[in-house]
Formats: C-alpha cells, sequence, structure tokens
C-alpha cells in the first residue's frame, strides 16, 4: 500500500480506515473491533479514522477497548481522531443545543479524553472537526501548538473548512495544518472546481475525503449513466464498483487520501482494492462527465 506523508516523518496510508460506525455494529466487542483492524493491515491500510463525537461519544473507547486487549496493535496504527462538536447525548447530554466549541479549554480537554478513552499516549492527528463561528483563531490556533509542542499530539488539521478558514487558522499558527478533511465522492465533486482541492494543492497540503462513496448513496441514487460507466470499468478491471469510485478520487494529483468506513469484514478485506484500479484520462472523465449530467463545457 502506497504511503503520503502528510507533515515530517508521519506518513499514513493510502487508503484510510474510517470508524465513524464502529458503534453501529451488533458486535461491539474488543475481538470484533480487532478483527477489522486486522483486515485493513492485511492489505497494508494502518491509519484510522476517529473522532470523539462518533458513535454518540462511544467509538473512541470501542477501539481503545480492543487496543487493550492486543496492545501491539497500537504501533502498528496511526490514529486520527477530531473535536470540537458538542451534541446533546452521551458525555455532553446536559448541552441544551448542539454547538461547536474550539476554545483552548475544550481542545486541551478533548485531548485529554480522547488519550484516556483510546487507551493510548499519542493521538497521531487531531482535526478540528468542523469551521466554528465564533473561534477566536489565535486562541484556537495556540492550543493545537501546545497540544504538539506537548508531545500528545504529533500533527493537526481541521476538517470541514473552506479556503478562508484554513487560512485564518493557520495564520495564527507555529505548526503546519497538515490537512483538511472535507466531502469528496462522484456524487460531491464540488471541491474539484470551487476552489478548495486547489488551495490544497499550491500549498502542499494533503486532502483527505470523507463519504467517497457518497454515505452508501452512490450506488443507490447515482444516475444511472454513472452506475453503467462503474460498472463497465469495475468488470474490466476485476473489482466492484466502490473500487472504482475510491479510484477516481486517488486519480487526482494532490494524493487524496480517501476515508472508507464499513463494519462488514468482507467488505473491509476489499477496501485495499481501490489502489489496483489503472484510470486513464478518458475513464476518469467518462466518470466525471455521467456524475455532472453533461458534457464538460
Amino acid at each position: 500500500m502506497e504511503r503520503v506523508e502528510i507533515a515530517p516523518g508521519i506518513s499514513f496510508s493510502r487508503l484510510v480506515y474510517g470508524m465513524w460506525r464502529l458503534g453501529d455494529d451488533a458486535d461491539t466487542s474488543p475481538a470484533h473491533v480487532q478483527a477489522k483492524v486486522e483486515a485493513c493491515l492485511a492489505q497494508g491500510i494502518t491509519t484510522m479514522d476517529q473522532a470523539d463525537i462518533y458513535g454518540g461519544y462511544t467509538a473512541e473507547g470501542l477501539l481503545g477497548a480492543a487496543l487493550r486487549a492486543a496492545p501491539a496493535l497500537r504501533d502498528r496504527i496511526e490514529i486520527v481522531t477530531k473535536c470540537d462538536i458538542v451534541a446533546p447525548v452521551g458525555r455532553h447530554a446536559a448541552a441544551r443545543v448542539k454547538y461547536y466549541d474550539t476554545t483552548r479549554a475544550h481542545i486541551l480537554g478533548s485531548v485529554e479524553t480522547s488519550l484516556r478513552e483510546m487507551g493510548t499516549d499519542r493521538i497521531d492527528l487531531l482535526l478540528i472537526h468542523r469551521p466554528d463561528p465564533l473561534m477566536d483563531h489565535a486562541e484556537t490556533g495556540a492550543a493545537l501548538d501546545k497540544v504538539v509542542a506537548s508531545g500528545k499530539v504529533r500533527a493537526v488539521g481541521v476538517s470541514n473548512f473552506r479556503p478562508w478558514d484554513f487560512s485564518l487558522l493557520q495564520s495564527a499558527m507555529q505548526t503546519r495544518l497538515a490537512t483538511n478533511q472535507i466531502e469528496m465522492s462522484l456524487m460531491a465533486h464540488a471541491a474539484f472546481t470551487n476552489g478548495d482541492l486547489a488551495f490544497l494543492q499550491e500549498r502542499g497540503v494533503v486532502p483527505m475525503a470523507w463519504s467517497p462513496l457518497g454515505g452508501g448513496s452512490l450506488f443507490a441514487a447515482s444516475p444511472e449513466p454513472l452506475r453503467a460507466e462503474l460498472a463497465r470499468i469495475a468488470a474490466a478491471q476485476g473489482v466492484d464498483m466502490g473500487a472504482v469510485a475510491v479510484a477516481w478520487l486517488m486519480r487526482h494529483p494532490a494524493r487524496i487520501l480517501p476515508v472508507l468506513g464499513t463494519n462488514d469484514l468482507g467488505r473491509i478485506a476489499r477496501i485495499g482494492d481501490a489502489a489496483k484500479v489503472a484510470l486513464d484520462r478518458q475513464d476518469w472523465f467518462a466518470l466525471y462527465t455521467a456524475a455532472l449530467g453533461h458534457e464538460v463545457p
């Protein structure tokens, strides 16, 4: 599996396993979570994507239970997690409303909670999960610099930020923001033309793509011409349509890291197939044209 350096001395697997549905599985035992991680490792997928809010603030703890049961796993994986969303569930059940919190106290507290939940002494990448309209960029930037300087977090980045949000936060930081994790797929392709992806490319920032299969809607809700193109390429290359859709993102020169989440061990075992797909320029544009619903100008 190809690896991509996101920050000096820190590299991630090109495909990332997303754990946002970890708490939705009928079996959340440490052994079953470990089996998912092992299925990823067998393909060279070493990067696990978490967030404090996933599973109503339970997913980090489920990973932590698996790591406590099999401590050797920790040094074989990289952990990404996120903070700043406060929703009135789980540990934040007393909140009156869902809101974002990018204050120093919240970030520092979130890091400590995530470390404790996952039973680890370090987070490889911490992301601010959503842009906060009340963000004091100087306070937030200083807090992110602090967690890196402490050694508890190796790198920091953001998720769902627009270029101006990214630039504002970066302007108050000594640490370089390592990524922006944004929604990208054949069904959500605005980033390819609205400047979001170009902004990151210009700065040499590695993008991450959440929901690269449209949250499962890609095959159910996509136009028939797109499904036909996916099926054609999939049949020619001996993979499923999902692998082709993910390979479409990976074909971009920005070296996008798709984040894929599923609880099915069989599907997890096939995540790596996306890295086997070869798309030439015409294949890429055939898929893009089908996704747009019209020929490019």
